[in-house]
């Protein structure tokens, strides 16, 4: 496992009456793809800023290997922040932008010009080198950026919603070229992001994040089939969420009944929840439930069914491979294996 190379320790940051982030504590590790995820407002920004030193906490300390970065001005952190907007100089070429800010640091032209055109050559703009920012497409001034940033061979590498301006086909390719880059390079990237899947198909691990509180640390996958509570459980992918009490045998809910769940021997209020992929349709003999089909969605190489059930308040999600068997109206039988139901007790 590789060694911490950011630990951030009990930060908390307070905006009047408001809470930003809530005594927060999390390590990252060097050469990581760390995603920072959750809603607007959950405070992930609010941390990225404070890395980045633009914000400074009401408490809590922020280290990079052996050093304070608290301690430090914006300008002499070992740290790069890639902007949303990308901010290019449009008046420049490719070539200008990417050398500006070694420029800045002084060193010298021939030094200059190596360091550009290996990063150049990195994300595959080397014959873009002269154009300026215009005559670009999204995708391309994205790498652009991307290219300024590392130059400069920082140590961390924060990127706040990097990918949010492309459009999606152009998103999917560049999440899998910043992945391909940060292996490259051996930089620690940081980003933020409220896009799941964005988070889910680029980093190594994720903190989910919400109002201020880190609500788990994990891998994707991790994250996806062990969530810790149910706000992560809704947030990362689809879930079906049944509240009731539990049981050595699942859970009991009030108007269905005893809802198999490997949740131990564990009682009182408990949340079985069951991915829309682990549902099956079944014949009557077999049901756990039994609804009624209000809509199907075909979305290429899979359909998702939506059901009602009877004293259930929320639609059940069923994913299918391929396109439904099933039409609107029609009465469909489910259940699911008990090991793959998650219970939560919070």
């Amino acid at each position: 496992m590789n060694k911490p190379l950011l630990s951030i320790t009990g930060v908390s940051k307070f905006f009047g009456d408001v809470t930003a982030l809530d005594d927060v504590s999390v390590d990252i590790r060097e050469n990581e793809f760390f995603a920072l995820l959750g809603p607007s407002g959950c405070g992930k920004t609010t941390l990225l800023r404070v890395l980045a030193g633009f914000e400074s906490p009401d408490a809590g300390s922020v280290t990079l290997g052996t050093q304070s970065l608290l301690a430090l001005p914006p300008n002499k952190r070992p740290i790069n922040l890639m902007f949303q907007s990308y901010a290019l100089f449009p008046h420049m070429s490719v070539e200008k932008n990417v050398a500006y800010g070694l420029q800045r640091e002084g060193l010298g032209k021939d030094e200059i010009r190596d360091r550009v055109t290996e990063v150049l050559a990195t994300v595959g703009l080397t014959d873009k080198a002269s154009r300026r920012p215009a005559q670009l497409s999204g995708g391309q001034r994205q790498r652009v950026a991307l290219a300024r940033a590392i130059v400069k061979r920082p140590q961390l590498l924060l990127l706040d919603e990097p990918l949010s301006a492309l459009d999606r086909k152009v998103r999917a390719e560049m999440q899998l070229e910043l992945k391909r880059l940060q292996h490259e390079v051996g930089i620690t990237f940081v980003v933020v992001t409220h896009d799941q899947d964005e988070a889910m198909s680029m980093a190594d691990r994720i903190a989910v994040m919400s109002e201020g509180v880190v609500q788990q640390v994990a891998s994707p996958v991790d994250l996806y089939s062990r969530p810790e509570n149910l706000f992560v459980a809704d947030f990362i992918g689809s879930s079906n969420a049944f509240r009731g009490t539990a049981s050595e045998a699942g859970v009991q809910v009030e108007g269905l009944g005893l809802l198999p769940g490997t949740v131990g021997a564990s009682a009182g209020e408990a949340t079985l929840v069951i991915r829309p992929e682990d549902i099956r349709l079944v014949d009557q003999d077999q049901a756990v439930l039994t609804g009624n089909v209000v809509d199907t969605q075909f979305t290429g190489g899979s359909s998702t069914i939506a059901l009602s059930i009877p004293n259930h308040a929320a639609p059940v999600l069923v994913t299918c491979q391929g396109s439904a068997s099933v039409t609107r109206g029609e009465t469909v039988h489910l259940a699911w294996d008990e090991s793959r139901a998650i219970k939560l007790t919070k």
